[in-house]
């Protein structure tokens, strides 16, 4: 598979298509697997390029490696750059949203068009949020410890159904749970993340197009960041996707995809 050594890492990513860049970020336990229903249709109109995130598959996670939002959004702006194409379509789902949205944030003159699928995070009280209540931060410390004490299952289990719900592991297919298998050790790194909350003036910052993106099926979490950032974020729009949860581009990849080729045919 293709890299584009950043840093002095080695950006591994799969790509589809020629013409102009679509570059599409993972979540957390993610790699550039997770575009999979994506990488022929998008491929089709676009050079579509799924990256997998240092740490991530192909890679592995290293103790006292380096895997904070800070050095994955400054890994996608060097890929982006080193790519040498020019202002890029970028794509990013739930921690690769959060990515997505700070890549935005402090490299606006990369992007083109920017869509966020459920992303990631916790809202400041300038967005009506709360300071951060660290549920989140404590299931995925959870799952860290199962994982780290060599109970795989148990720990996936849990990041699977705070992101899900209940039951959300028994019901991933056996293709994404191979995924999560493979990245599982990511999540030791991930706890120490320092992953920020949104703030309004970031949110009244951006001024790409955006496309935000939420299942109808999924936590209400998700839907609460999007309700703040909506119309906040001065020119974006949103569309919610029938019949998927917070994997949506995999739960429902036929409106998924069109949702977002419709957008990025415009921008």
């Amino acid at each position: 598979m293709p890299t584009l050594t950043v840093d002095g890492y080695p950006i591994a990513y799969a790509e589809s298509g020629t013409g102009k860049p679509v570059v599409m970020i993972h979540g957390t336990l993610g790699d550039q697997r997770s575009w999979t229903a994506q990488m022929t249709p998008f491929g089709e109109r676009f050079h579509a390029m799924a990256v997998s995130l240092r740490h991530c598959w192909p890679g592995q996670w290293e103790d006292g490696g380096d895997f904070t939002i800070a050095r994955h959004t400054a890994d996608i702006a060097g890929f982006i750059k080193g790519l040498g194409a020019g202002k890029v379509r970028l794509i990013g789902h739930s921690r690769g949203g959060h990515i997505a949205f700070r890549v935005a944030q402090h490299h606006p003159e990369l992007l083109s068009a920017l869509v966020l699928v459920e992303p990631g995070g916790e809202l400041d009280e300038s967005l009506s949020g709360a300071p951060p209540a660290g549920k989140q931060g404590a299931a995925f410390a959870k799952a860290a410890a199962l994982i780290g004490e060599g109970k795989v299952e148990e720990g996936l289990t849990v990041v699977a159904e705070h992101t899900g719900g209940p039951g959300a592991w028994e019901k991933r297919s056996e293709a994404r749970k191979a995924v999560n298998r493979a990245n599982a050790r990511t999540l030791l790194g991930q706890i120490n993340e320092q992953r920020k909350p949104y703030a309004r003036a970031e949110a009244q910052g951006i001024a790409t197009p955006t496309l935000l993106i939420g299942g109808a099926q999924s936590q209400p979490q998700f839907g609460r960041i999007l309700d703040a950032l909506e119309p906040t974020m001065p020119n974006a729009t949103r569309v919610t996707i029938a019949r998927a949860a917070h994997s949506v581009q995999a739960d429902n990849p036929a409106d998924f995809n069109a949702a977002v080729l419709a957008f990025l045919e415009r921008h």
